[in-house]
């Protein structure tokens, strides 16, 4: 071999030096990894000023300093029974939605796919709502569901609302995204006017009860709250991360994807039963908090700069997203204090028209 072909064959091949953890190798992208250091440094400081607020005002330095064992009594107990749960309901919910919604996007190759537009979110919260609304009702079906716990029957009804949405959308070629959206939409019209229906036959109470739920309220959230989202995340963290390296596969077509020998429905279902358990326990926690879970991964994307929506950048993102929507609610209003879905939705309203417009224009292009 010539001292030339030698040359060439050890010269170094231009790219990104791979980064090893063990057996472990990948890539280590500057561009997604500030993105997502931003997004938290941006949640945890809005989570320390969350903390803070209320009738008894806490400054970040004393808040910081309770979180870390200092302050006096009265301080601990205000931080850690009355305002951390809320505070951390906020962010794992954020959290929860904006993976979802990630996943739900990569899978359906179509920005518009999220718990949301898909009826995932208006299934739980009918599942949640017949609970809430029937729960006092001696006898009821309802009134026995509701010892099992609202982030149970949440969850049954965002998974019965996924199943049918892919069901209706599966054909032999596969799934469809403009499909998927399309049923979406109307599994999301017919579980919205069935949880108005039971509103209008509860009682005017629990109607009430439910109603401020459904707004995506943030109101006297405790530690049995944050719980359940909590074990959602933990449990289906390593599922979406492990199944991420199937989302490039999955954005071809169905053929081109067994031609690469990834499992296409197995690997679909995998994530997709992910992404529908995270949005039914961030449902059952906090109401149907609105546009989450659309906007934070094409603003993770376009952060990251990727070719799909990243997992952990959505989390991150939807994190500081439902945390500093829940300090605008508190502050922005005086004296009143705004449900955290109303917020959300009128930032997201804007966003999804733009979606929509700009969805429009690529088509007619």
């Amino acid at each position: 071999m010539s001292p030339r072909a030698t040359a060439t064959r050890e010269a170094p091949v231009p790219g990104r030096a791979p980064l090893r953890v063990g057996p472990v190798s990948g890539v280590l992208r500057k561009r997604p990894l500030l993105a997502v250091l931003g997004a938290l440094l941006a949640a945890l400081v809005l989570l320390v000023l969350n903390v803070g607020l209320g009738e008894y005002r806490l400054g970040p330095g004393e808040v910081l300093s309770a979180l870390f064992g200092g302050g006096n009594r009265v301080e601990q107990v205000i931080i850690w029974e009355l305002r951390m749960p809320r505070a951390l309901t906020a962010l794992l919910v954020g959290a929860a939605l904006g993976l979802s919604g990630a996943i739900m996007q990569a899978l359906a190759r179509n920005p518009l796919a999220s718990p949301d537009m898909l009826g995932i979110t208006w299934g739980a919260g009918t599942a949640a709502t017949a609970v809430i609304v029937f729960s006092g009702t001696a006898g009821s079906v309802a009134g026995v569901l509701a010892n099992f716990g609202l982030s149970a029957v949440a969850l049954a009804g965002g998974l019965l609302a996924g199943v049918a949405v892919y069901g209706l959308a599966y054909r032999r070629a596969g799934v469809d995204s403009y499909r998927l959206v399309l049923i979406g939409v109307g599994v999301s019209a017919l579980a919205g006017n069935a949880t108005y229906w039971l509103l209008t036959v509860g009682d005017v109470n629990d109607a009430g009860r439910a109603m401020v739920w459904l707004a995506g309220s943030l109101n006297a959230r405790g530690w049995e709250h944050v719980l359940p989202v909590l074990i959602g995340l933990a449990v289906l963290i390593p599922v979406a991360l492990v199944g991420a390296h199937t989302l490039g596969a999955l954005q071809f077509d169905d053929d081109t994807t067994r031609g690469l020998g990834v499992r296409t429905e197995l690997s679909r279902a995998v994530l997709l039963f992910a992404a529908v358990v995270l949005a039914s326990v961030a449902t059952a926690a906090a109401g149907p908090v609105q546009f989450v879970a659309l906007a934070t991964p094409q603003i993770a994307l376009r952060l990251a700069g990727g070719p799909r929506p990243p997992l952990v950048g959505s989390m991150a993102m939807g994190a500081a997203l439902v945390v500093g929507a829940d300090v605008l609610s508190r502050t922005a209003f005086g004296g009143f204090e705004m449900p955290v879905g109303i917020v959300t939705a009128v930032l997201g309203a804007p966003y999804l028209i733009y979606l929509l417009v700009r969805r429009y224009r690529e088509t007619a292009a």
